[in-house]
């Protein structure tokens, strides 16, 4: 048996009962299943003392098809957990990156920590494709003004994306003839202060982006295509009308063996994907959806088990401790 903590994100504890379509659900009931405890907290909920790490914490239990919690909480030093599961969403901002410092306080011969907290400081979820340059799109970072028009006269089409924030918040889509490109571009940069990231746009976003899922060294065949609705260019609301049977291409068969020495090296265990074309859009790291509910449904399968036996089978052979570099 063992002890598993997963730090989520506020709203998920808010509605922790009803949330089977949320990946952290599938994860912490196949935990259950193989009678481990398992117990949840917040980021703001993780404190030092000296140079321990602590925090305080909920223990989840089953009733009937939902997971529950124990509303007592418990103060728990870090250093109890056998495997510790950073899942927050963005925005990655200094609240994020302080649970980060605390996290990397563990002693990790001791608890594992999945994804790395030095690497999800380091490799923003946008800028990390760029470290892939044969499997990416045409990009730039700026907030300058000349600098992005320069890139759009030239490309014609571009998506312009925030870098610290996630499910399509602030992504715009913007063409060469529109008539608000001052205005657009004003909003996305916050005046021309702030960088962003611009990638020319893919035609075949009408097709729905993949998610490619990665876990321990592994991109699974199966996945899902986010669909946009009718009145967007792009995948943002989670629902059975927007995500869609998947299958990999050949092509996209092979970026496992492009990233998967990056990702071990960097820490990374778990990771999402984002395809348009064969090309990585996106790599996201801090809390990947892996769409199980909608997975199994698809493929008749239970995805959750299949993903806790690689991790658990990888975690006690190829983990890399930390590197304490703070």
């Amino acid at each position: 048996m063992k002890n598993i903590l997963f730090v989520i994100d506020e709203i998920e504890y808010k509605y922790f009962e009803f949330n089977k379509l949320v990946t952290n659900f599938w994860m912490i009931w196949e935990y259950l299943n193989r009678d481990n405890n398992v117990f949840i907290t917040l980021k703001n909920r993780l404190y030092q003392k000296r140079n321990i790490p602590f925090c305080i914490a909920n223990k989840t239990y089953k009733e009937n098809d939902d997971i529950k919690f124990d509303k007592n909480t418990i103060d728990f030093m870090l250093n109890d957990f056998d495997t510790i599961f950073f899942r927050p969403d963005p925005p990655v901002d200094i609240d994020y990156i302080n649970a980060c410092y605390i996290l990397n306080s563990i002693d990790n011969t001791k608890t594992k920590v999945l994804n790395n907290p030095i690497a999800l400081i380091n490799k923003n979820e946008k800028l990390y494709i760029n470290e892939f340059q044969d499997i990416i799109p045409d990009n730039i970072v700026s907030a300058d003004e000349k600098i992005i028009k320069k890139f759009l006269f030239e490309k014609k089409e571009i998506i312009i994306k925030p870098l610290n924030r996630c499910f399509g918040s602030g992504v715009f889509y913007l063409n060469d003839k529109d008539k608000n490109i001052n205005s657009i571009l004003i909003t996305a940069t916050n005046n021309y202060k702030t960088q962003v990231m611009v990638q020319e746009y893919l035609s075949q976003i009408k097709n729905g982006d993949k998610r490619l899922i990665y876990i321990c060294g592994k991109i699974y065949d199966y996945c899902v295509s986010k669909v946009a609705t009718n009145n967007d260019f792009k995948f943002n609301e989670h629902n059975i009308n927007t995500l869609k049977f998947a299958q990999l291409t050949e092509e996209e068969k092979l970026i496992e063996n492009i990233v998967k020495d990056k990702f071990e090296k960097d820490g990374i265990y778990l990771a999402g994907l984002d395809v348009i074309d064969g090309k990585v859009i996106e790599i996201n790291i801090t809390s990947p959806c892996f769409f199980i509910n909608e997975i199994n449904n698809i493929f008749n399968i239970s995805f959750e088990k299949i993903i806790i036996d690689k991790i658990e089978g990888y975690m006690d052979v190829c983990y890399r401790p930390l590197l304490k570099t703070f």
